[in-house]
């Protein structure tokens, strides 16, 4: 209290130099620590000391050894500090696994926004940036740069898109234009995104170039080896050897190499200088992440766009709802052909709905027939289903067939096995009777790709029949008089494209309880229709109302009329959606709980695996309060040993 009786505050005590000990580093002995562990309320930065024997390899970055809730725990060092705010005596490191920093700080912090985006924990998200060591990679010795210049660039194979060469010497100039780029047939776009790769190296800038999965990742290696010349980029998949995919990490975090090609955890690679993060079909929901927290790859991106200040390009046959709501927010720009140019670059679509005359429609419509007859080459069939027949039904009343035993359905998974249940896998026992009106035989409502194929191979005995999906996917054919019946995302390519391209029974994949299911469908008939040649003949079985942006060539309007429904609906990208799942008590405590003031409370419901399903809508300004909250109720119950929450941040399925 000071002399005229006002209160005095009481000044924050300074952080002191931890209790060391004669052991400790001289100089910075504090290192500052994020501990591998799963529990949320712990999900900070932890001080250790370090001692005088390990100064030298303990650098930011690196991988160490500390004891943590009693037993050696893995770790990473963020930074050194000469003092702590940790009461009392610091723990030493126990060990140094290597002296690599292999955790960059632009990659941490990263990891850090990417966490609280998804409501999850920084650890979930360094297991997804930072590979596992292997010891015999980094003991290698580094790779020799490339000597030769760079490769010229030659625009030519710009000239459909009127701001491609634009963006192109923006690039080259050190500029980060942020684009969205609708993508033709008749122009591979490993090749454009190569060059968009090769201009950003030219400003002395690095890249990252996300693609969905290997197949893709195996031809864009190709391509990008061809375009920029062999030694300047890495292949980064999970699906590597540890050896290798470690051997291509360093090389990027050591700065040996400044380009990345990858699938999802592509996204992290600490590349120096980056210049520009590129995405390849973006809605594709390969790129949302399997485990928690649930991210999806092109939000990293943009994420590490906006922190680092670099160029974005997201590339696509189809435009995704969510790139049309960058581009129409002004945030992305539009790289498009004009209408014309677009309208001839696709194929003309036929649309048919397989009936005669008001008759019943056939399964092998006259259309699909002429199309594949007229045709001396290879041609696509994209069937919505893999399998036999993957459902079974009564001819005569068409009452779904049912397992006597368990009373699951009934399928057949080839023409040499008998029918049998899909639940208990008894099999059928002639004579199948069924239960409703007493009839013997089995007809197939869904049809698979493998049955297909028999249908195919006796109305064209001329044509070898080749299939695709499920655990045979192929990569590609050879050109010549077949036809290749594939699964939708499982379709090969062709040297020179096919000659026709045929998308059967377009009605199931529109048939999904599923909000983002006619772009998703779209996008998978796009890219069908763009492995087809210059001029190639298309037919697709369905409703012509629907199919109209096919037949216009107009993946951008149809996203736009999606993204109108999206903003009506409150629903991402519009909005921000999460879901909840969790036991039955858990449910409905949450959905008293306060949460940000514009905030939706939906539900519970059942929820697929057991429990009840909460769902939170708010609008995206309070999008990160929410997530923030969605995280303290999270550490909440690891605090109390409680199963964590499945809590999922704007699914791709909802």
């Amino acid at each position: 209290m000071t002399q005229d009786g006002q209160l005095e505050l009481v000044p924050a005590a300074e952080p002191a130099a931890p209790d060391a000990g004669p052991d400790a580093a001289p100089s910075r002995p504090v290192a500052r620590l994020v501990v591998d562990t799963p529990l949320a309320h712990l999900d900070r930065l932890f001080d250790y000391l370090v001692p005088a024997s390990l100064d030298e390899d303990v650098v930011p970055g690196c991988r160490v050894r500390v004891r943590f809730a009693g037993r050696l725990t893995d770790a990473y060092v963020v930074a050194r500090h000469d003092v702590s705010d940790h009461e009392g005596r610091l723990a030493p490191i126990a060990k140094v696994v290597s002296p690599e920093p292999v955790l960059a700080p632009q990659v941490l912090g990263l990891c850090r926004e990417v966490a609280d985006r998804w409501a999850g924990t920084l650890n979930d998200v360094l297991r997804l940036a930072v590979p596992p060591r292997h010891a015999a990679a980094e003991a290698k010795p580094r790779p020799r740069a490339p000597e030769d210049p760079l490769p010229p660039f030659d625009d030519t194979g710009w000239e459909p898109w009127p701001d491609g060469v634009r963006l192109l010497r923006s690039l080259a100039e050190g500029g980060s234009p942020r684009v969205v780029w609708g993508c033709l047939p008749d122009r591979d776009p490993a090749v454009g995104m190569a060059e968009a790769v090769l201009e950003t190296l030219r400003s002395g800038r690095g890249s990252v170039v996300c693609v969905p999965d290997v197949r893709d990742a195996s031809h864009w290696d190709e391509v990008f080896t061809r375009v920029l010349g062999p030694g300047r980029h890495v292949l980064l998949t999970a699906s590597q050897k540890p050896a290798k995919r470690y051997a291509a990490f360093l090389a990027v975090s050591r700065g040996d190499v400044k380009v990345v090609l990858g699938t999802r955890a592509a996204a992290f690679a600490p590349v120096h200088d980056l210049g520009l993060v590129a995405q390849w079909d973006d809605g594709d929901d390969l790129y949302v992440e399997p485990r928690a927290p649930y991210l999806h790859t092109r939000e990293v991106l943009l994420l590490r766009a906006a922190r680092e200040q670099a160029a974005l390009v997201l590339a696509g046959y189809a435009r995704s709802v969510e790139a049309q709501s960058l581009a129409e927010s002004g945030w992305c720009a539009e790289v498009v052909p004009e209408a014309t140019t677009r309208r001839l670059g696709w194929p003309t679509v036929q649309v048919t709905d397989g009936s005669v005359a008001g008759g019943a429609p056939a399964r092998l419509p006259s259309q699909v027939f002429d199309t594949i007859r007229q045709s001396d080459g290879a041609v696509l069939v994209q069937v919505p289903r893999r399998g036999y027949r993957a459902s079974l039904a009564c001819q005569d009343c068409r009452a779904p067939a049912r397992c006597a035993a368990c009373s699951g359905p009934l399928g057949q998974a080839a023409a040499s096995v008998a029918p049998a249940c899909r639940w208990c896998a008894t099999p059928v026992e002639p004579p199948w009777t069924c239960p409703t009106c007493g009839g013997h035989r089995l007809r197939a409502p869904v049809v698979g790709q493998l049955r297909t194929a028999e249908e195919y191979a006796r109305a064209f005995p001329d044509h070898e029949v080749v299939t695709s999906g499920g655990a045979q996917v192929l990569a590609a054919v050879e050109p010549g008089r077949r036809i290749v019946l594939a699964t939708p995302g499982a379709e090969p390519r062709v040297e020179g494209g096919y000659h026709a391209v045929v998308l059967m029974d377009t009605w199931l994949l529109l048939g999904r309880d599923d909000v983002a299911v006619v772009g998703e469908a779209h996008r998978r008939w796009f890219n069908a229709l763009a492995l087809g040649r210059d001029r190639a003949r298309a037919v697709a079985v369905g409703d012509p109302v629907t199919l109209q942006a096919l037949v216009r060539a107009d993946p951008e309007g149809l996203a736009a009329r999606e993204l109108e429904q999206r903003v009506q609906t409150h629903l991402p990208p519009a909005g921000r959606l999460v879901t909840v799942d969790a036991p039955d008590d858990v449910a409905e405590q949450l959905a008293s709980r306060s949460w940000t003031p514009h905030t939706e409370v939906l539900g519970p419901v059942p929820a697929d695996d057991g429990g009840q399903r909460l769902v939170l809508r708010a609008p995206r300004r309070e999008g990160a309060a929410l997530s923030g909250l969605l995280q303290t109720a999270q550490a909440e119950r690891a605090a109390a040993k409680l199963p964590p929450l499945r809590i999922r941040v704007d699914p791709a399925t909802f």
